[in-house]
C-alpha cells in the first residue's frame, strides 16, 4: 500500500479512537483525549510495527499479533494509556514491555527520553532496530525482566507498563519520582483493570482503576508469564 493510503487509514483510526473515548467516558472520566496525544497517534506509522502481511490491517482499532504469542495493543488503548500518563516534554519515561516498539514511538514524541525494557531478546532487538530506522533517537531499549524496572536510569517521571500483574511490582514503585505517575494493568487474568498510580510530592501513593482490560501477564519472579 502507498503512503497516501496509509494516511487515510490513520485518519480513520483516529476518528474511531475519538468515538471510543466518548463511549468509555463513564469509566475513564474523559470523553476527549489530549490534542497532543491524538496528533501523535495520527502520525506514528503503525504499519511499520506489524508484520508485513498484516500491514493492510495496521490501522484497524484492534490488537494485532507480532509473533512470540504477543500483540501490538489496540490503538484506543495506546491512546488512553498515553493520555492517562500525561506526558510532558521534559519527562523521563520507563516503559515495561517494548513489544514491537509502537507505544515507545508514541511516547517518544511527547517526552524527552524513553527507556524501554523487554524480556524477549528477539522482540527487544527488533524494536530497537525499528525505532532507530524510523528516527526515534530518544528511545533506548534494554533486554531484561520489566518487573524490576531499569534501576540504572531511575527515578522516572512517568512509568507505563504494557503487561499485567496482580500486584504493582515494588521495584517499579521505588523507581517512580515524587510527583510521578504510572499507568499499569493490574489484577488476576480474569479481572484486570487499567490502574493509574500517583506519587505525591511528599511520597504518598494513591491508585485508581480506570477501565476493565485484558493484557498478557508480566513475568514475575518465580513465576511463568501467561499469555492473554
Amino acid at each position: 500500500m502507498d503512503t497516501d493510503a496509509f494516511e487515510s487509514l490513520r485518519e480513520q483510526m483516529v476518528e474511531e479512537i475519538a468515538a471510543e473515548a466518548v463511549m468509555t467516558a463513564p469509566h475513564t472520566g474523559t470523553a476527549v483525549f489530549s490534542a497532543r496525544v491524538m496528533k501523535v497517534v495520527g502520525t506514528v506509522p503503525r504499519h511499520e510495527f506489524v508484520p508485513v502481511e498484516l500491514q493492510p490491517y495496521a490501522y484497524l482499532n484492534r490488537p494485532l499479533p507480532i509473533g512470540f504469542d504477543k500483540t501490538i495493543s489496540q490503538p484506543y488503548i495506546v491512546a488512553l494509556m498515553t493520555d492517562l500518563l500525561a506526558l510532558g516534554p521534559d519527562d523521563i519515561v520507563l516503559e515495561v514491555g517494548s513489544g514491537a516498539g509502537y507505544q515507545a514511538a508514541v511516547a517518544a514524541q511527547l517526552a524527552r527520553k524513553v527507556y524501554s525494557v523487554e524480556i524477549l531478546e528477539e522482540l527487544a532487538t527488533g524494536a530497537d532496530r525499528r525505532l532507530k530506522r524510523l528516527g526515534y533517537t530518544n528511545v533506548e531499549v534494554h533486554v531484561g525482566n520489566g518487573y524490576y524496572g531499569w534501576a540504572a536510569h531511575a527515578p522516572y517521571d512517568k512509568i507505563i507498563v504494557t503487561a499485567a500483574c496482580e500486584l504493582i511490582p515494588p521495584p517499579l514503585l521505588g523507581q517512580l519520582k515524587p510527583g510521578g505517575r504510572m499507568v499499569i494493568p493490574t489484577g488476576i487474568p480474569e479481572k484486570q483493570a487499567l490502574t493509574v498510580v500517583e506519587r505525591s510530592g511528599a511520597g504518598r501513593l494513591s491508585t485508581r482503576d480506570v477501565l476493565p482490560v485484558r493484557f498478557s501477564e508480566l513475568e514475575e519472579p518465580g513465576a511463568v508469564a501467561g499469555v492473554a
